[in-house]
């Protein structure tokens, strides 16, 4: 996918919005972050986006460097810090691809996260050399959390709203998007330039280039299986919050990977 694409998607598209209209994924990757994040330490946010997580990174005390290919993300980013009073927590805001880290020391941080660059590399070089990258800035034994897109969900979502995901509204273009996982989007604006995990590639893939797995979570759990109308039956009963509390539980349930449109890989530089 050409840079200039991406760039141009993310400049238009309200990535903090959509994690707060959508909450579900940043509810389960922040606890199993915080689960496994040290208790102190620098932190590396790489391809952040407008920093929704790095925020909350900075608010837990952690010392956060983050990074995006998009300019205006970046500038987002320093300015929600500002607004949180949280520029302090910061060692800087860097416009950076992930495949090449430039300007950043070897294993200088004890966590890294990459919640999102690996949506968007398309060839099997672009994705090894982001991985590298993590791998080399990171320390030894620190942990590492990777975001990846499922590629049966997507399959799913494709026989379910064909006219949503065009070119995917055939059975041929379906079945090549299974065999390749690589998904361009035939109307303009929408999300595009993707790759799509096969669920059982991802831990050796993650394991190839030196990471030991400590687990891999299905981050959009359940969610795509319940319609509005359906979640507002349990907020209606004043179960809402147990309802998210079974999805955060639901999400390590390696029966469910497949149906989550996103995935978190967890890992240890060994």
């Amino acid at each position: 996918m050409k840079r200039d694409h991406i760039i141009e998607y993310y400049s238009g598209f309200d990535e903090w919005g959509r994690l707060e209209r959508e909450p579900i994924e940043f509810i389960i990757n922040m606890h199993y972050i915080r689960q496994h994040l040290p208790a102190t330490g620098c932190i590396l946010d790489n391809g952040a986006g407008p920093g929704k997580y790095a925020m909350e990174l900075a608010k837990l005390g952690y010392q956060v460097t983050l990074s995006d290919l998009t300019p205006s993300s970046v500038d987002t980013a320093r300015q929600k810090a500002q607004e949180f009073g949280l520029t302090q927590q910061f060692d800087g805001f860097h416009v950076l691809d992930a495949t090449s880290l430039s300007g950043m020391a070897d294993e200088t941080y004890d966590a890294s996260l990459m919640l999102g660059p690996l949506y968007h590399l398309q060839t099997d070089e672009e994705r090894t050399a982001a991985v590298r990258e993590l791998y080399r800035v990171t320390k030894r034994g620190g942990v590492v959390f990777v975001a990846m897109q499922s590629r049966m969900r997507m399959s799913i979502n494709s026989l379910q709203s064909p006219q949503q995901w065009k070119p995917n509204d055939n059975m041929a273009a379906i079945r090549s998007f299974v065999e390749k996982g690589i998904f361009d989007h035939q109307d303009q604006g929408r999300f595009t330039g993707a790759y799509y995990f096969n669920i059982q590639d991802v831990t050796p893939f993650m394991e190839q280039h030196g990471f030991e797995t400590v687990d891999l979570i299905g981050s959009s759990s359940l969610r795509a299986m319940l319609m509005d109308e359906q979640q507002q039956y349990w907020k209606e009963r004043g179960e809402y919050e147990e309802l998210i509390q079974y999805m955060i539980e639901a999400a390590k349930d390696p029966s469910i990977l497949g149906i989550s449109s996103h995935l978190l890989y967890i890992g240890r530089k060994k």
